[in-house]
Order: structure tokens, then sequence, then C-alpha cells
């Protein structure tokens, strides 16, 4: 945890550096959905269904070139995926479908460069791009009753991609799809320690922000 809270407070350093000196700043707060797409290298069916959040602060650099700007935010980020599977019954009449939870929790910083075009301080409309760093916060989980492990990278890296509009300067609505560049969990035999698949958490994000 000190690791990541210093890798944390670097990083909102060094943006704040990098902004010149005329650029507007506005601090705010951002939360929003997580529509996950959990994407496996096999057995994608066992995938039902997926769903998430994310809460957290946010600040926002207007830059002198008109149109232009950098916002940047440290948030919570929880995404569950649901497994479904099926196993023999005790009486052997059939199978029992079994549920597992695979829930991802991190803190995850977003840095985006953004263009906007609009009507002063009264609406934009912008469109944005730009890295997210991801810093796990879960442990390992059994799965398949119990027969493999699921284990999560302890950092994961990914892109937005998205668009926005701003009204009165102070509420802010995204919609975004965040791709992930490699795997952000493994799942393995736990006898063996051999893998059975991997997986990537590719997120849909609806939110909404609040600058003071």
């Amino acid at each position: 945890m000190k690791k990541i809270l210093s890798t944390i407070a670097v990083a909102a350093m060094m943006l704040v550096m990098a902004m010149p000196a005329e650029a507007q700043v506005k601090f705010g707060v951002r939360a929003g959905a997580n529509l996950v797409n959990l994407k496996l290298s096999s057995a994608n069916d066992l995938v039902k269904n997926n769903a998430g959040f994310y809460v957290g602060p946010t600040v926002k650099f207007t830059l002198p070139i008109v149109g232009l700007g950098v916002d940047a935010s440290v948030v919570y980020d929880q995404r569950t995926a649901k497994l479904a599977y099926y196993v023999a019954d005790n009486n052997g009449n059939g199978e029992t479908e079994v549920e597992d939870n695979v829930t991802a929790r991190a803190i995850s910083i977003p840095i985006n460069v953004r263009y906007g075009v609009g009507l002063g301080s009264l609406a934009e409309v912008f469109a944005f791009a730009g890295p997210q760093f991801g810093f796990n916060l879960s442990g390992d989980k059994k799965i398949f009753d119990e027969l493999s492990d699921w284990t999560w990278k302890s950092s994961n890296f990914s892109v937005n991609v998205g668009i926005g509009a701003t009204i009165l300067s102070k509420v802010e609505i995204k919609a975004n799809y965040n791709i992930a560049c490699g795997k952000t969990g493994e799942a393995s035999v736990i006898q063996t320690g051999k893998s059975v698949f991997n997986g990537k958490y590719n997120s849909w994000q609806i939110g909404a922000a609040y600058y003071f």
C-alpha cells in the first residue's frame, strides 16, 4: 500500500509540474458505473454478467490553447464478473449450475488529453483519450469449486477513449471505453499450478463529475 501511495503522489506531482503557469485548474469529484467486458483467453462462455463502479477526486487543467485540456483522477475502481459453470449433482441426476464472482478492486489513475468545442462557460462537448494506471487491491480467490486459483496482477495498464459534455463549467458527463493492455488476471489449477486461462477486464464507463 505504501508503494502504491508513493507512486500516486509522484504521478500527481509530475502532472502538476508539467502544466504551464497559464493553465486554469479546477478540482472536483467523479463517480460512475463500469459495464465490464471480461475477455478470457478461452472458455468465454463461462462469463455470465458483469458490473462495477468507480469514485474519487479529479482535477481538470484548461490549457492556453483554445479547446485543449487535461484531466486526471485517482479513483477506487471496482469490477465484478460472474463466472457460471456446471458440476454433477450428488444424486447423479444431472448437473447443477455453480457461480463464482471474480472481483477486481484497484486504485486507478486515468490521465486524459481532451479537446472541446462549445459556447464558452455555458456548455462544451469534448473528446478525450489517454492512459490509465491501475494498482490492484484484491487478493487471490479460489474458483471452480476450489479447484482453481484466480490470481490478479499487482498492477495494470489500460487506455481510455471517449466523449463528454460540460454544463455551466460545473457538471460533466462522460462515456468512454477502457481497453486493458495485457492480462489483468489468471486462473490456474491449484494442485499443479498449470494455467487454465487468463482474462482482460475491459469496460464501458459512464459517469459524471462535479467541479467546485
